[in-house]
């Protein structure tokens, strides 16, 4: 789709500055006046500044990606170097790997015969994991060990790459620490707001993407025009950013309403009117199971080894950290 897109898009650099600005006021201010208030604001500008970061990664509000990586090197939520989110998600971005447990990076599913070898203990909290109050409460944690096992398995093997993101990380994360630690916010009180952060982004991702047999369908519409559609700048319309990456935020709504009906049959209408209805279906009921339900059972897999290739049979005994439930907050 042919949209003439400027040189600096504007809507996204004032928004950059409003987030800082507010992250600011939450560290100082907001905690003097009362710190319960501090932290909610903190974790609130720490969830807009991912989704700005996502705009980054797409190539907003400059066409210099370096300067669009400037704008948001400070690593707000302490967690996830920009670096490995920009190579993960725009790998995330080949459709007909969406959800996959192996060839999906953002996938929270994983492969049946790797979930048949876990322990109860970890299948019983990767159940949890699959409410929505389980990915609020559990999910960055999750998400984070299964992250960090799978970059650290990397770096051992040689990858250059991700070894390099992890440490332009470290003065990401020092520069935001002295900062906290020169304001009134104490150091404790800032973790919770990080990881409140991270809560707040897993529940657009907690059923942004479904195992479907099309890839068309497995890409959601939320039609909600809330505060979170804000703080996600508007990928709850996510069918539309998928079809349409380089359009920035402030232009989904309005590329949706021209064609609802033909986003609606692309994805097969998978849709939800709103967060509100999120929570009230799958706050405490899990949208789908863990392993993915189209791939083959642990039987199947059994049944079939003889004709494995040594690729796939290397990728089976993996650590299950490599297997899914790697969703970060793309």
């Amino acid at each position: 789709m042919a949209r003439h897109i400027p040189a600096i898009e504007w809507p996204t650099l004032a928004l950059a500055f409003a987030c800082y600005l507010a992250w600011g006021i939450g560290i100082t201010w907001m905690s003097v006046f009362w710190l319960p208030a501090g932290i909610a604001l903190t974790a609130l500008a720490g969830a807009l500044h991912s989704s700005l970061q996502h705009e980054m990664i797409h190539g907003h509000p400059f066409r210099n990606p370096r300067l669009n990586e400037l704008l948001v090197a400070p690593a707000l939520t302490l967690l996830i170097p920009y670096q490995r989110f920009r190579d993960t998600h725009l790998a995330h971005h080949s459709d007909e790997t969406l959800t996959d447990p192996y060839d999906d990076p953002e996938s929270n599913y994983m492969d049946p015969a790797v979930w048949g070898r876990l322990p109860a203990v970890m299948q019983a909290i990767l159940r949890f994991n699959n409410t929505l109050f389980g990915r609020l409460i559990v999910g960055p944690l999750v998400a984070q060990v299964c992250f960090m096992s799978s970059d650290w398995m990397a770096i051992r093997n040689g990858d250059r790459a991700v070894a390099v993101a992890w440490l332009w990380h470290v003065p990401a994360v020092v520069l935001v620490l002295w900062l906290v630690a020169l304001s009134p916010m104490p150091l404790w009180a800032y973790a919770i707001a990080a990881y409140a952060s991270l809560s707040i982004l897993k529940i657009r991702t907690f059923l942004e993407h479904q195992a479907h047999a099309d890839s068309a369908g497995r890409t959601v519409i939320i039609e909600d025009r809330g505060l979170l559609a804000f703080l996600f700048l508007n990928n709850n319309l996510h069918v539309v950013h998928h079809m349409h990456p380089g359009v920035p935020w402030y232009a989904l709504p309005k590329l949706f309403r021209e064609r609802r009906d033909a986003f609606l049959a692309r994805n097969f209408g998978y849709r939800y009117a709103s967060y509100a209805e999120v929570f009230s279906r799958h706050f405490v009921t899990a949208k789908d199971p863990v392993p993915h339900p189209l791939r083959p059972t642990p039987l199947d897999v059994s049944a079939q080894a003889g004709s494995l290739t040594d690729t796939r049979k290397e990728r089976l005994n993996a650590p299950a950290s490599d297997h899914g439930n790697r969703g970060l907050h793309a």
